[in-house]
């Protein structure tokens, strides 16, 4: 459903949430830890007790409400034609439009960014949500089923809205940072692994992957998102991290794959194509960890 259909551009149950969510905010902040722990407890509580609820349902088979959860929570079909569209942009010389586009995937300043740099940014915005909005989800979907599914979501998307490292989330959104590192570390190494697996579909190495992985990985702020940023720097032979402007700060990430090329329009072609197989390769995986977790006697 998601590579056929994608995300409905209106009324999305993730944008739906966060609707809610920002409300709730807006009642619960204290520049407090324990209020922020309190504000992550309720609503990813909250999610996670609604999918245990609709799996107990007996008007619908579980099938049905697993695959639309499935629907609802991935993004892969998304990623893929931003990156396009952005690729195709630069091929025909529009950076303006490239440049708008890609805010789409990024929270850093574009304005002035060349070629080199948009591409950088959305080759390492599909890095790492190949592992936050694909591999993720489903690796919860198949180890706690819909309620794993809707209970990473609302992780990943607390996180990307009070996550941050400024004035008023240094503390209210400490307690959703940290879940949401401790509910990606072993799907951002799985998407490292599949990186390097399925590197030789778009003309690279898995052994540089892996390497690159391994080595550069743990230099990135995220201990997550530098894994699988890392492992697309070294599939694809090129050079991430650098400069980032967020406007009220700026940020000198350091390099992964520092021996790599600067990316171009090509290689964020290919970094969709990679993102693409991927998907396939996880969704065989968390298929068959499923299907072996209800075989246990």
């Amino acid at each position: 459903m998601d590579q056929l259909i994608g995300d409905p551009r209106r009324g999305h149950p993730v944008a739906i949430f966060g609707s809610a969510a920002a409300r709730f905010e807006r009642a619960m902040w204290r520049d407090r830890r324990a209020a922020g722990a309190a504000y992550t407890g309720v609503l990813v509580g909250a999610t996670t007790g609604f999918g245990v609820m609709m799996g107990r349902c007996r008007g619908v088979p579980l099938f049905v409400l697993t695959a639309a959860g499935t629907w609802a929570v991935l993004g892969g079909r998304s990623l893929v034609d931003e990156a396009e569209a952005i690729s195709t942009q630069l091929t025909e010389d529009d950076l303006p439009a490239a440049r708008r586009q890609l805010t789409h995937l990024v929270g850093r300043r574009t304005e002035e960014l060349d070629e080199a740099e948009i591409a950088r940014a959305a080759v390492e915005s599909v890095a790492e949500n190949t592992s936050d909005a694909v591999v993720a989800p489903l690796f919860w979907g198949a180890v706690a089923g819909l309620p794993g599914l809707l209970g990473y979501r609302a992780i990943n998307t607390l996180d990307a809205m009070v996550g941050h490292h400024n004035a008023r989330y240094e503390n209210f959104g400490w307690a959703s940072a940290r879940l949401d590192d401790v509910a990606n570390f072993v799907p951002a190494r799985l998407t490292a692994l599949l990186t390097a697996a399925l590197a030789p579909l778009v003309g690279g190495s898995a052994r540089r992957a892996l390497e690159v992985a391994r080595r550069d990985g743990r230099r990135h702020p995220s201990p997550n998102s530098g894994v699988a940023e890392a492992a697309f720097a070294g599939a694809l032979d090129v050079r991430l991290g650098g400069r980032n402007d967020y406007g009220a700060r700026i940020e000198q990430r350091p390099l992964l794959g520092a021996q790599g090329s600067a990316p171009t329009r090509v290689d964020l072609a290919r970094a969709g194509r990679l993102s693409q197989a991927v998907t396939i390769g996880a969704v065989v995986f968390c298929a068959a960890v499923a299907l072996l977790g209800r075989r246990r006697p």
